[in-house]
């Protein structure tokens, strides 16, 4: 009767899983943690109806001349602050919108890793499962055997 061969016992040499958020937080430089919270204040409704309701105010201020005309129509100085804002914005978005892409290459890689180790796991205890599946035949055989010498 032949002897039943398992598998030796599986080593585990792979470096811990690792959490995309903070390897990638601990890459980020100054300017690219200041990108990122800029782009989300100015991306939120917060900043949308804030930003509203002072261009709302300083027209009507300019209009009614309330207080006094320091940016009479067709308000110029409305104008340049808000080409100095957008010109200072966009290029901060577009920082922010390219680490999230990073972010998302980062991540992708670290899932394939864990992929690739969940894979290697799983065909090891595969193997494992086929040797027993083996040895049960073969003790049933054996079983079988021994009960028709003893029946017979």
């Amino acid at each position: 009767m032949p002897k039943n061969e398992f598998p030796g016992p599986f080593q585990h040499d792979h470096p811990p899983v690792q959490n995309t958020n903070d390897v990638f937080l601990n890459q980020a430089s100054f300017g690219e943690r200041m990108a990122d919270r800029v782009a989300s204040v100015a991306g939120s409704w917060h900043f949308i109806i804030i930003q509203s309701i002072i261009l709302t105010v300083w027209v009507i201020l300019n209009v009614t001349a309330c207080i006094e005309h320091w940016d009479p129509y067709p308000f110029i100085l409305m104008n340049l602050v808000l080409s100095l804002q957008a010109a200072y914005t966009a290029p901060l978005i577009m920082i922010s919108q390219n680490r999230q892409n990073r972010r998302d290459r980062l991540a992708a890689d670290i899932d394939y890793q864990v992929n690739a180790k969940a894979e290697e796991e799983i065909r090891v205890v595969l193997d494992h499962l086929e040797a027993q599946s083996q040895a049960i035949l073969e003790l049933r055989e054996t079983l079988n055997h021994l009960a028709r010498k003893a029946g017979g």
